[in-house]
């Protein structure tokens, strides 16, 4: 397993896991037409867009790879959120494995990867939102040292309401 920077020409790859990882991890947690209609082709050039965002060390995506192929990523920026300062503060807007590759560590090596570029691009906390129903994915988040802050947002824009509450952690 390897952990690098992702390149435009992985946003075909980061799509599908994109897609395969919401159908298992929100199945019960959202409604199932929606995760049916699902289509890595349709968030393609979302990832495109992305990935030619890239600001390194500042912004960008890291991609676990399982031979050669890539089975997770984790995107990184400046935090989004209005009541934290940028400079100081990032989030993890995304860190999504494919369903088989569950529970054998990789999610770990992954947000590990995730923490160090951070620190190392000079921010001294990082934030991530993750949805409230989510067990599994609280329960990883705690256990690699998140808490819950109480903050809140809720999301209508994909046709049904979503609420998400953020975690944070400290960088050393």
């Amino acid at each position: 397993m390897r952990i690098r920077q992702a390149t435009g020409a992985d946003a075909p790859a980061i799509a599908a896991v994109h897609v395969r990882s919401w159908q298992a991890a929100y199945q019960g947690l959202v409604p199932q037409d929606y995760l049916d209609d699902l289509d890595p082709a349709r968030r393609l050039p979302g990832w495109e867009r992305l990935l030619a965002e890239t600001a390194w060390p500042r912004k960008g995506v890291l991609v676990a790879e399982a031979e050669g192929n890539v089975v997770g990523f984790a995107g990184l920026t400046p935090t989004r959120d209005d009541d934290e300062d940028p400079a100081s503060v990032a989030e993890i807007t995304t860190i999504y494995l494919t369903p088989e590759t569950w529970g054998r560590g990789i999610g770990k090596d992954l947000m590990n990867a995730a923490l160090g570029a951070l620190t190392g691009a000079g921010y001294r906390q990082a934030t991530l939102w993750v949805l409230d129903t989510n067990v599994r994915a609280r329960r990883f988040y705690e256990a690699a040292g998140w808490h819950g802050d109480g903050a809140i947002k809720r999301d209508a824009t994909r046709g049904f309401p979503l609420t998400e509450v953020r975690y944070r952690r400290l960088l050393m």
